[in-house]
């Protein structure tokens, strides 16, 4: 069974001896760097004017084009409008024996896709990360509302449930990978995750088995970071850019760790961004299998 736990006892336990987690990050979130943000009235997302099916992953230069002297500096990013990000686990139905914890990170099918419709008839599009890296470090446009989904853990029901939803609506995402679970069951196969970058998703690395980056010595960073960065692109043929740490935990130490090994960006969750190094520590929050679509709505404004 699997089994929901808080980050620390998570960090101990090891899922390559079998017991792969599928929610696994820190509680959800709907706090703000800025405390004074306004919510939006409770019926603004019902009553916003539908926009039509688009796919608005315009392209955009990867940041290994984006020449170092274009880029803003760390001041200069922070101080840029944050996108929306939001982070998901699993898409499934609750089961009698998922706890009051477990839920917050499975999204019940009809729950998801009422969220996903509303996201669409509020007007957001979504986004990919060379989109948000040129924003950030350019000051590049991005389309109307822009938002970025990304799931974590590598649960074959991001492939089966909400990909086919998020197709609907012309939406791309980003996926987190933990490769010690890939072709295992209830978890996509390289096939699968090759299809999602070939239909133009965006591929990051989540480690090899979700292993607390805070913890990490010596050749843990070749084996968590490395090797598996490794192996999604030779599933891909793509370079991979982008890393989220699990747990949403980091450390000042895994910045320079993750340059080294070819990551242009790093994903946490709601916690403060690093002043040094905020392309390291963009903010996600989870979506929570409690949260109705108007509830994630006025989230994603009072968080952003």
């Amino acid at each position: 069974m699997i089994r929901f736990r808080t980050p620390l006892t998570l960090a101990s336990a090891s899922l390559a001896a079998g017991l792969l987690l599928s929610s696994c990050e820190t509680k959800p979130a709907t706090t703000s760097e800025n405390p004074t943000a306004a919510a939006v009235p409770a019926d603004s997302a019902a009553t916003a004017a539908p926009a039509a099916p688009v796919d608005a992953t315009t392209k955009a230069p990867s940041p290994g084009e984006i020449p170092a002297a274009q880029r803003a500096d760390a001041a200069a990013i922070l101080a840029r409008p944050q996108v929306p990000i939001l982070c998901y686990h699993q898409i499934r139905d609750w089961r009698a024996k998922d706890s009051k914890g477990a839920k917050d990170y499975i999204v019940p099918v009809a729950q998801f896709k009422a969220q996903m419709k509303m996201l669409a008839d509020s007007g957001y599009h979504t986004i990919l990360p060379d989109q948000l890296y040129a924003y950030l470090t350019t000051g590049a446009k991005l389309p109307s509302k822009p938002i970025m989904l990304t799931f974590d853990d590598t649960d074959l029901d991001q492939f089966t449930v909400a990909k086919p939803t998020l197709d609907k609506y012309g939406y791309k995402a980003v996926y987190f990978i933990m490769t010690v679970s890939l072709g295992r069951p209830n978890y996509m196969s390289k096939a699968q995750v090759k299809q999602l970058s070939d239909e133009g998703n965006i591929i990051g690395s989540h480690t090899w088995d979700h292993h607390n980056v805070k913890k990490y010595e010596g050749q843990d960073w070749v084996t968590q970071i490395e090797k598996p960065t490794k192996t999604l692109e030779e599933i891909t043929g793509k370079k991979i850019n982008y890393f989220a740490y699990p747990f949403g935990l980091w450390r000042p130490e895994s910045i320079p760790e993750l340059k080294k090994r070819g990551m242009d960006a790093a994903f946490i969750l709601a916690e403060k961004r690093d002043q040094q190094d905020p392309l390291y520590t963009i903010r996600r929050i989870i979506a929570s299998g409690y949260w109705s679509p108007r509830t994630l709505h006025n989230s994603i404004v009072q968080s952003f």
